[in-house]
């Protein structure tokens, strides 16, 4: 989450560059929504993994039953 928040904070320095021509600005508008849509991916990501531990850690083993297995190797 880190390195994602390092890109997202660059990607901000680089939109508010003073230097940059009015096609740039528009690539970099590009790029920006590009990395937003992924981030929204990442962070969302991070989210279920933190709600899948919150249930581990309020119900232990017996909440791993009625999940589906997802990842890891199948059997």
């Amino acid at each position: 989450m880190s390195d994602l928040n390092n890109h997202l904070f660059a990607q901000m320095e680089r939109l508010t560059s003073e230097d940059l021509s009015e096609e740039q600005i528009a690539k970099e508008v590009q790029r920006a929504n590009a990395m937003v849509s992924v981030a929204d991916r990442i962070t969302g990501n991070a989210d279920l993994q933190l709600k899948a531990a919150k249930l581990y850690a309020e119900y232990g083993e017996p909440v791993l039953k009625h999940l589906p297995q997802i990842g890891g190797p199948s059997k």
